[in-house]
């Protein structure tokens, strides 16, 4: 069965999408830890973060780090911490999240986001790619 993030990439569920090439995709977290909160997926369906390939796995950084740039210019953090838990959903993806103490990167702080709070904050990224 497809995971939740392919469904998404295959546009059978709705995202707020800031942006995506031919192998990532980078979308809003719907229960952000803070605002900003951006999910950088694989396209290809792989389950565990470090079976990726290292060109899959090193392309991906490189994409997360134009992503990264873009949240940090639009929300006042310290900086974008990036975060592989695993095992919320089995597909290899990677969590960037504005941060201003290490201690913010706790799924404890997530919260249900509002879907028009989502739609404002996604183009507020993408102003800055």
């Amino acid at each position: 069965m497809a995971s939740i993030f392919t469904r998404i990439i295959n546009g059978e569920i709705p995202c707020h999408k800031i942006c995506e090439d031919q192998d990532y995709l980078a979308i809003l977290e719907i229960k952000p830890i803070n605002p900003g909160h951006t999910i950088v997926v694989l396209k290809k369906e792989i389950d565990y973060f470090f079976n990726v390939d290292d060109r899959a796995l090193g392309g991906m950084m490189v994409f997360s780090k134009k992503v990264a740039h873009a949240i940090q210019k639009e929300f006042d953090c310290k900086r974008i911490g990036v975060m592989v838990a695993g095992l919320e959903v089995p597909h290899a993806h990677l969590h960037l999240v504005p941060i201003v103490k290490v201690t913010d990167l706790n799924f404890d702080h997530a919260q249900m986001a509002d879907n028009s709070e989502l739609a404002k904050v996604a183009e507020r990224i993408r102003r800055h790619l």
